[in-house]
């Protein structure tokens, strides 16, 4: 197990390096000059030479990419254009926003959405069976714009029963340690910090889990209704196992695989940023951040944002893979 890891980690510096040229390459490839983009139309050429050389630009390319590498593995990933702090430093306060909306919602879609793919095989064409389809078919196809923007008309201005935007309520002091708002109040011993911040995971949560709950249970229910016709299912029945114990114990484990990849992947996807949902719920998270800095033309933080990214893309994959080898002892000797 642990070979198989440690070739996994290291099949993915290839991936990382690939990663980090596109990255690099990626402000060399906009249309015009970015320290035009930086300094404006107006600046003077002594201006525009200076800038060029403290950023390095007028140095071979080689060079500006092995500085750029240097510059990675000391944290320094440049600075906004637009507020001139460190873009490492914003993205210490956007990403722990991100991740906790992320973190909620797959909980939420994992929740209802693995119980409901099961139970849809166990009794497929039933009514529960349709009903769990076309939920299924109607999350997968609704609008989070529509979706989120509906939420907060019916639970927060009509029943005014829950926040929409923001994390926590302008009245409510708590001392930030993490970032992370639900473990900074637990910290701080704030339960009313905990209620405010919890009440306003839930709206954004909601809309951000429709899509990966609806693509979860679907899976489920395709990958187990492929296994339940296996011939292990048919002999595992005739020796008179329990229907709870075929459907849990051997057709489950075997299709889960397909299972977690869409969980690896949606995964990804959430924590890479949901710009429409953080816009809606006015969530200060990843998206929203690269968001306004692409209409603001602010290279540095969407070059960082974009190298993040990247990461968290190959760092779920990676847990993806170690996850096949837990549950498929095949992989493990491959």
């Amino acid at each position: 197990m642990l070979s198989y890891i440690i070739r996994r980690i290291l099949s993915l510096i290839p991936v990382l390096i690939g990663v980090s040229i596109i990255v690099f390459l990626f402000i060399h490839m906009i249309p015009g000059d970015p320290v035009l983009a930086i300094l404006g139309e107006r600046a003077t050429v002594e201006n525009v030479e200076r800038a060029r050389h403290e950023l390095g630009l007028d140095r071979p390319l080689w060079e500006q990419y092995f500085l750029y590498v240097n510059k990675i593995f000391h944290g320094d990933l440049g600075r906004s254009i637009r507020s001139n702090t460190p873009v490492s430093q914003e993205m210490a306060t956007k990403f722990p926003a991100t991740a906790e909306l992320s973190i909620f919602a797959m909980i939420i879609a994992l929740i209802v959405g693995l119980p409901a793919g099961i139970i849809s095989a166990a009794k497929r064409n039933s009514i529960f069976d349709t009903t769990v389809m076309i939920g299924a078919l109607i999350g997968v196809s609704m609008p989070i714009f529509w979706l989120g923007l509906m939420l907060a008309f019916l639970f927060s201005i009509f029943l005014k029963w829950l926040p929409f935007s923001g994390r926590l309520d302008s009245t409510i002091i708590l001392p930030i340690q993490t970032n992370f708002l639900l473990l900074d109040s637990l910290l701080a011993g704030n339960w009313e910090a905990f209620k405010n911040s919890l009440a306003h995971l839930i709206l954004p949560s909601l809309a951000l889990s429709t899509i990966p709950m609806a693509i979860i249970a679907r899976m489920t229910r395709s990958c187990l209704l492929e296994e339940l016709g296996q011939d292990y299912i048919r002999t595992a029945r005739a020796k008179g196992l329990k229907e709870s114990s075929v459907l849990l114990r051997h057709a489950l484990k075997n299709a889960l695989l397909p299972v977690v990849t869409i969980i690896g992947l949606e995964t990804g996807a959430l924590l890479s940023g949901a710009i429409l949902t953080e816009t809606i719920f006015s969530w200060p998270g990843i998206g929203r951040w690269i968001y306004m800095a692409i209409q603001s033309r602010d290279y540095p933080i969407v070059q960082g944002a974009t190298l993040l990214i990247a990461l968290i893309y190959v760092l779920v994959n990676l847990l993806v893979d170690i996850s096949y080898a837990f549950l498929d002892p095949r992989i493990r000797v491959q």
